[in-house]
């Protein structure tokens, strides 16, 4: 499939348009925590980089297929935030940018052990790809974002030295955050997706109860990450719950965009409590 490149909008590079069609801040994101979380474990320096690698390869995989995915949808509601859908980025690039990627991917993961690898392949980046490939479009689309991000401490913690399953706690923070992000990622696009046939589990449950159920369960992810861990949590645990809860009671109550932002900083929330954790 060949298209007829358009000009980059003003002061946008081809290089920060592959960025953009990668999905680059959530992918940049889930890559932070995986370098915090190896961080946390003392992985040998070269270790960390490796996984973190992988990590970031995986995610800049899925958020090129997703784009390409979703291509002639997005076309179809006119996105104009989609270099892909606008044409200021040729298909070509994003698909060697994407077979790039996938062949890192599978040489960083190999380097990080057989563990972390299967892991990764299968239950993160593999989660995302089969998200893309039809599952968003059902009511088990929270699937591969629970997959995802509760495979995520184990990815770095089956490549040290010596490899271990993250602790029980930590895969389910992660897996409610990433059920939590699914619900919060979808609620600005609901309209679009649905007039393109895409039916997830936010169309079916509606923008409110959406909103409802994320105000839940990125403060249970919260909760987790605080008393999951063993012994006593630390003093300034309360603070962060007590924010947290503040933000929670915004998301239902405040309007116009201020309930996105609220859950957006419960989950940055979570996040800093997974790593502290």
């Amino acid at each position: 499939m060949t298209t007829h490149a358009a000009p980059a909008r003003p002061g946008q590079s081809r290089v920060s348009a592959l960025l953009a069609a990668a999905h680059g801040g959530p992918a940049l994101a889930v890559t932070a925590v995986a370098g915090l979380l190896a961080l946390r474990e003392d992985l040998r320096p070269l270790d960390a980089v490796v996984v973190t690698g992988a990590v970031l390869t995986g995610q800049l995989t899925i958020g090129w297929g997703n784009d390409l995915r979703d291509l002639f949808r997005d076309r179809a509601v006119g996105r104009t935030d989609k270099p892909l859908a606008t044409g200021a980025l040729p298909v070509g690039w994003v698909v060697r940018a994407m077979v790039a990627a996938a062949l890192a991917l599978l040489v960083l993961s190999a380097l990080s052990g057989w563990r972390s690898a299967l892991v990764n392949v299968a239950l993160g980046t593999g989660a995302g790809h089969v998200y893309n490939l039809g599952l968003k479009a059902t009511s088990w689309s929270w699937v591969p974002y629970a997959s995802g991000f509760g495979a995520l401490p184990s990815i770095v913690t089956l490549a040290g030295p010596t490899p271990v399953w993250a602790p029980l706690w930590m895969t389910a923070a992660g897996a409610v955050l990433g059920v939590g992000a699914h619900l919060l990622n979808a609620l600005p696009d609901l309209a679009d997706d649905a007039r393109t046939g895409v039916h997830s589990l936010p169309h079916r449950l509606g923008g409110r109860l959406s909103r409802v159920l994320a105000a839940v369960l990125l403060p249970a992810a919260s909760l987790i990450a605080v008393f999951g861990p063993a012994g006593s949590p630390p003093a300034w645990a309360g603070a962060a719950l007590t924010v947290v809860i503040v933000l929670a009671v915004l998301t239902l109550v405040a309007r116009g965009r201020g309930p996105f932002r609220a859950a957006v900083a419960v989950a940055l929330l979570d996040v800093v409590l997974l790593v502290a954790g």
